[in-house]
Formats: structure tokens, sequence, C-alpha cells
């Protein structure tokens, strides 16, 4: 999607897929990393709710990173202590960076279209460290238009094996009320 569209959506407030606070089921994911140095990225980061979770966990090397000069700018007044040199506002398929421990999926993935799912999963390999894991959540439902773009278990699997192992891929326990039944939770270990 073009930053423009991004922008509009940010400036005009239509920020439906934004909790208004950290996903619960990317918050469960993340008690089970011990590594309090991880470098973790959050790409599409939005309002960056889990973020400020992360730090309040005791997380140091959170990166975000978005093509939206609104939502940047929002996080930074919200969260001034958070490292500027992490706050990123760019095209996350053109950025350079890597290296990561662990990369979070929320709402990046339904946001982007589909012809780009194959360079999603090609992208996100790269920027992972040899075994690092990208983990979140995605719709396993349909939408009308989008985005956001829906899609189901099965086509996923076919994108992301070529790239990863599969640890955790199964449907949501903890959705919020409203996603409950239409999302799976995921981890999956680059393969090397």
């Amino acid at each position: 999607m073009e930053k423009e569209f991004w922008e509009n959506r940010y400036e005009s407030q239509q920020t439906g897929w934004d909790l208004g606070q950290p996903s619960p089921p990317l918050m469960e994911l993340m008690k089970t990393i011990h590594q309090k140095d991880a470098k973790i990225l959050i790409p599409g980061c939005g309002s960056a709710h889990e973020a400020k979770a992360l730090m309040n966990m005791g997380f140091n090397q959170v990166w975000l990173i978005d093509i939206s000069e609104h939502a940047v700018e929002q996080i930074r007044k919200k969260l001034p202590e958070f490292p500027q040199k992490h706050l990123i506002c760019e095209d996350f398929f053109h950025w350079k960076e890597g290296d990561f421990d662990i990369i979070l999926e929320q709402t990046f993935f339904c946001a982007i279209p589909p012809v780009m799912r194959e360079n999603y999963a090609k992208t996100m390999h790269q920027k992972l460290k040899p075994g690092g894991i990208l983990q979140g959540v995605l719709f396993n439902r349909e939408f009308e238009g989008g985005p956001p773009f829906g899609g189901h278990e099965a086509e996923y699997k076919k994108i992301f094996e070529t790239y990863f192992h599969f640890i955790l891929w199964e449907s949501c326990p903890c959705s919020i009320p409203p996603r409950a039944n239409s999302e799976l939770w995921f981890q999956l270990k680059r393969k090397d």
C-alpha cells in the first residue's frame, strides 16, 4: 500500500485495527521469551502498544518501523523514553536493518496486498538472524476488499514453509472477543 494511504488513515483516525492496548496473543507469546536483550522488531508498528508493554517487561532492544510519519510522530509523543534510533519511519521492504532475534507480527501481514506475501516471508527471513523467530497472529478469514486482506491457514503455510520451521501454528486461544475463532497464532523459526 502507498504511504499516502496510511497517512490518510492515521490523520482521519480510521485505525480500526488498533486495539487501544497490547495484543493479548502477542503478549502471551512474549512471555515465552526469557532473553531480555533479544533484538525485537515490530513492523507496521502503528500505535506501538506492544513496544510499551515489552519495555515494561524488561526488553531493551525493541525496534519499531512504520511507513506513516503521523504514526511515528505519535509514538515519539506518547513514548518519549523510547530510543529514537530504534523508531524508524520507512518502507519496511526497503529498510536495510536486520539481524533480529524476534519479529512480531500483529496486523502488518494483513495490511499488505496478498501479491506481496511471498516477498514478506522472504524479507522476514532475511531480517532475522539464524535461528531467529517470527511470531504473532494472522487472520484466518476473508475480508471484503482490503485492507485488511484476509486468507486461510493452508495458503499461509505454503508461503512460510520455504523459509521457516513451524514451532506453533494453531487457532489462537486468547484472541480478543471480536476476533475470536478467526485468528491463528504462530511461532516460526528461520531456516538456515
